[in-house]
C-alpha cells in the first residue's frame, strides 16, 4: 500500500451484470492492486462495483457518505466500504471526495458525476488542490469536453488538466504513471 487515496466518480445506475457494472469493478481491483484505497460516494451502482472490484483485491476502500442522500435514498454504504466518512451535506461530501484525493478517476455518469467532475477540474485548474491526475474514462467524456471547450473561454494549459481512457487498464494506467517517480 502506497497511502495514496484515488477518488473515484461515477453513477449511482449501473446494475450488477452491466458493461457499466463490471467496468467500474475492473478499475476498483486494478487500483487496489497497484497499492491505492479508493474512495467513492459510497453507494450503488458504479460506487459499488468499484469498491468491490478494490476490496476483492485486498485494497482499502473508503465510502463517503452523507445524511442528507439517505433522506431520499435510505440505504448505508455499501458492503465493501471498510471505512465510512459521513457528512451532513451532500456539498461536505463532494468536498471531501475532490479535495482528500492524489488523484481522481471519473466514470460515466449523470448530472452528478458531471458536477464531481467539473469541480475536481475547476479546483485543478485554480490551485485549490495539489496537481493530481484527473482521468475521463470513456467516450461520453471526451464528447462532453469537446463539445463545451472553447479557446475564447478555456485556455489549452486547463484542457492539458485532463487525461483521457477509453478503458480501465489505461486508466490506472495513468495514475500508476503519475506516481511512478514520486
Amino acid at each position: 500500500m502506497n497511502n495514496r487515496t484515488i477518488s473515484v466518480f461515477g453513477s449511482s445506475a449501473p446494475q450488477p451484470g452491466s458493461a457499466a457494472f463490471a467496468e467500474a469493478q475492473r478499475v476498483g481491483k486494478l487500483l487496489a492492486e497497484a497499492g491505492f484505497a479508493v474512495a467513492t460516494g459510497g453507494y450503488s451502482g458504479t460506487m459499488t462495483a468499484v469498491s468491490q472490484g478494490a476490496a476483492g483485491a485486498g485494497g482499502h476502500v473508503v465510502g463517503v457518505t452523507c445524511d442528507q442522500i439517505e433522506q431520499f435514498r435510505p440505504l448505508g454504504p455499501n458492503r465493501w466500504v471498510k471505512e465510512e466518512i459521513r457528512y451532513p451535506t451532500l456539498r461536505e461530501r463532494l468536498l471531501h471526495l475532490v479535495t482528500h484525493s492524489d488523484g481522481m478517476i471519473v466514470l460515466p455518469g449523470g448530472i452528478g458525476t458531471l458536477s464531481e467532475m467539473t469541480l475536481a477540474w475547476s479546483f485543478l485548474q485554480v490551485g485549490e488542490v495539489p496537481v493530481q491526475p484527473l482521468v475521463l474514462l470513456g467516450d461520453l467524456w471526451r464528447q462532453t469536453v469537446d463539445a463545451f471547450y472553447s479557446p475564447d473561454y478555456v485556455r489549452r494549459r486547463d484542457m492539458d488538466l485532463l487525461l483521457y481512457a477509453d478503458n480501465p487498464k489505461t486508466a490506472v494506467a495513468h495514475i500508476v504513471d503519475y506516481f511512478k517517480d514520486a
